[in-house]
Formats: C-alpha cells, structure tokens, sequence
C-alpha cells in the first residue's frame, strides 16, 4: 500500500511563493515519473509539471519560468517551488507518482493553494 502526503498549501498574496511538497510511504519500488497536477473550480485538471526518474522535467506553458519541480528520491518526495503567483493558480494541486513495473498511478489527497489578489 503506497500513500502520498502532500503539505505546503495555503494563502498567498500575487506576487508570493508556496512551496510543496508531496511524500510517499509504503511499499516502493521504482519511482518513475513524479508530477503535480491541479484543478480549479469548474475545470478539468490539469498537468502543471513532471520530472522524470533521470531528473528530466517538463512544465505547463502557463507556469514555465514561475515553477521549478525537483525530487528527491532518498526521501520519496517531489517539491514544486512556486513563485511569481496569479490569482490563475488559485486550484486544488495534487501530486501522482508512477510507482513499478509496469508503473501503476498513485495520488495525493489534494492541496489547496489560494492566490489573493
């Protein structure tokens, strides 16, 4: 049984930063892709950025340059550093991890980030 805990969410002014973070615990083995995916209200979700196993990353064209994604595999975690925040990026983020052989998809719970404007 693999659990993702997300934490870092929050309130924010535009302009600010939020970091998240997203942990996984259980059984593991092989952590593939690692990404953050978020959902506003009344829209689909959708992909923000992933990073692969071999530290490749690739970001949404509406947060490139305001988000960096990174992982840390000794610790099982994903991090989305986000800066430079709009109102747009008030969602719900939630982070999904490919875990195995083949790769089974795994969530988070969902974090909120509210951006005030």
């Amino acid at each position: 049984q693999v659990q993702l805990v997300e934490s870092g969410g929050g309130l924010v002014q535009a302009g600010g930063s939020l970091r998240l973070s997203c942990a996984a615990s259980g059984s593991i083995f092989r952590l593939n892709i690692m990404a953050w995916y978020r959902q506003a209200p009344g829209k689909q979700r959708e992909l923000v950025a992933f990073i692969t196993n071999s530290g490749n990353t690739n970001y949404a064209d509406s947060v490139k340059g305001r988000v960096t994604i990174s992982r840390d595999n000794g610790k099982n975690t994903v991090y989305l550093q986000m800066n430079s925040l709009k109102s747009e990026d008030t969602a719900v983020y939630y982070c999904n991890f490919q875990i195995g052989l083949p790769p089974t998809n795994h969530w988070g719970q969902g974090t909120q980030v509210t951006v005030s404007s």
